[in-house]
């Protein structure tokens, strides 16, 4: 193919799909082709270790409940 098919080629390209489109596409592909490579690398870098778990907040200390907090049925 000569330059002038390219050309022809690229025109017909942008008509059809208008540039905006095109510039969506080229930074869909380019990002398809970072998670592909970073793939292959074996991981992400920013990831969590595996044992790093999430904690939960632990439970409030019994005698520091409110009268407005504790069950009525309750006994004393």
């Amino acid at each position: 193919m000569s330059m002038t098919h390219l050309l022809i080629l690229l025109v017909v390209v942008v008509l059809i799909f208008g540039t905006r489109k095109l510039r969506n596409i080229g930074s869909d592909l380019g990002g398809a082709v970072r998670d592909f490579k970073k793939g292959l690398d074996g991981g992400e870098e920013g990831s969590k270790p595996k044992d790093e778990r999430l904690q939960a907040d632990p439970p409030p200390a019994a005698g520091s409940q409110n009268q407005s907090q504790r069950d009525p049925n309750e006994t004393k």
